[in-house]
């Protein structure tokens, strides 16, 4: 089996990225650039990530993805959202709200679509995606139910049987902590961040839920050592 991976080099995708090491040729992993914050360091840790894997590494600019987004992500006018701890969990107030701040126009959409051209013209198998349960509470792109649908329109427009696959789809950021280090994933070069500061700013919503998921699992954060 082959696999293209999409590799921002989040949590979720790093350990997505090696359960898909361990079970396919990864024939290519792409990070896209579409004017995130966090863009210089996502494309950094994920060159360093295939380089010890010795996976053949694109990134790909997306400059019209950025000037139609609107929301703290991309967009510098506007202020990242800070939730607090206990407001991660609620999702039908202060979660979704801060996602709805975050969202970029069918991000997962465009990119699993051009990265199925990829995998048409490699003969790739199979496109890795690190969609997980925690995010998919208020992610719609991030549901089983997005991956059933967009697998049924590649069925139509590639020659080539392409299929996602997201292996962590249905576990919150604790387990997946847990399965990386079961599995060995490279944790230790994830960056998770909505800024691309020389180090992470601790209280964006994804440092957030990235420290919590550490401290539940109770294993230290690698990318903090020494």
């Amino acid at each position: 089996m082959k696999s293209i991976v999409l590799l921002s080099s989040g949590l979720d995708s790093v350990v997505a990225f090696k359960k898909a090491y361990d079970m396919s040729d990864i024939v290519l992993a792409i990070t896209f650039d579409y004017g995130q914050r966090a863009a210089a360091q996502e494309i950094e840790h994920a060159k360093k990530i295939c380089g010890r894997f010795n996976v053949k590494h694109l990134d790909i600019e997306l400059p019209w993805l950025k000037e139609i987004t609107r929301t703290a992500l991309v967009n510098r006018e506007k202020a990242v959202p800070e939730p607090t701890e206990q407001e991660l969990d609620d999702i039908k107030g202060k979660a979704l709200s801060t996602a709805h701040q975050v969202w970029v126009p069918n991000r997962n959409g465009a990119f699993i679509n051009i990265a199925a051209a990829y995998a048409d013209s490699l003969e790739a198998d199979m496109i890795i995606c690190g969609f997980n349960a925690e995010e998919g509470a208020t992610f719609p792109d991030n549901t089983p139910g997005f991956v059933e649908a967009i697998n049924k329109s590649l069925e139509y427009s590639c020659l080539k049987k392409v299929a996602v696959n997201a292996p962590v789809i249905d576990l919150d950021k604790e387990q997946i902590i847990r399965e990386g280090a079961a599995i060995n994933a490279p944790i230790d070069l994830s960056w998770s961040c909505y800024y691309s500061h020389e180090s992470p700013c601790g209280k964006c919503e994804s440092c957030m839920r990235r420290a919590r998921a550490f401290r539940r699992a109770g294993i230290p954060d690698p990318s903090l050592e020494g």
